[in-house]
């Protein structure tokens, strides 16, 4: 049962060596991340599950000590996903690397000091179906007596007119319902997210965020919104449910 869920964004620049001088645009970001790590602690799970999007979905799971990178961005960085200790599918054997969202992710947890549970990742297609993102949340929730849940993904690109996506007036309000609804554990919010404005507003965590929905039905977890803030444009959220 899931016994605990952060939910955290994913751009690069979260990462203090990608950001560079821009670091300190991120640092309350990073606090709150870091707070929302701390909740999935304090609840002592058996496994943690990191759900990140990715260009394919289905693409893991990624054991833990699985590699990721940041070289793609220009900094010479690499993470392992739970630290170097390699999982029961001993990572080496794996060719598969960490999606950006995982690695950001990775990085994450390295930065806590994560040594409270196992560790493995998932990435997740921004074109899943809702009702698949959902069973798959389901699954994961069965996986264990006490499953945590790490969730990766940003809200709409088209805030400001320099946003990556432009300005699209719809997504202020959609990432107000998509906050509200993280900060509520709000389960039912969460499953009726619409795909098609999503993928038109650039919106990468849809598909993590439903997976998650699935893996909290009936846990009845109440949740806090930490963090609510669209520095370059792209709506960064961070939520802890407990």
């Amino acid at each position: 049962m899931l016994v605990a869920a952060a939910v955290c964004p994913c751009p690069p620049v979260l990462v203090p060596d990608v950001a560079a001088g821009a670091a300190p645009e991120l640092d309350a970001a990073r606090a709150a991340c870091k707070d929302a790590l701390g909740v999935l602690a304090a609840s002592r799970p058996d496994l943690l599950v990191v759900v990140g999007p990715a260009e394919q979905s289905g693409r893991g799971p990624h054991p833990q000590g699985t590699r990721g990178s940041f070289r793609g961005f220009g900094v010479d960085l690499d993470v392992r996903l739970g630290g170097d200790k390699p999982g029961p599918v001993a990572a080496e054997r794996s060719e598969r690397v960490l999606p950006p969202s995982l690695a950001v992710a990775a990085w994450l947890l390295q930065r806590t000091g994560w040594a409270d549970a196992p560790v493995e990742g998932l990435g997740v297609g921004e074109p899943l179906e809702a009702e698949r993102c959902i069973q798959v949340g389901g699954e994961i929730g069965g996986r264990a007596e006490r499953v945590a849940l790490l969730v990766m993904g940003d809200a709409s690109a088209c805030r400001t007119l320099k946003a990556p996506g432009y300005l699209d007036e719809r997504a202020a309000g959609f990432d107000a319902e998509v906050a509200r609804a993280l900060g509520a554990a709000d389960v039912a919010a969460l499953k009726a997210l619409d795909s098609e404005p999503a993928y038109q507003l650039k919106v990468s965590g849809r598909a993590p965020w439903q997976v998650l929905a699935g893996a909290a039905e009936g846990a009845g977890l109440g949740g806090a919104l930490l963090y609510d803030d669209a520095p370059y444009g792209v709506g960064y959220l961070v939520a802890a449910w407990s």
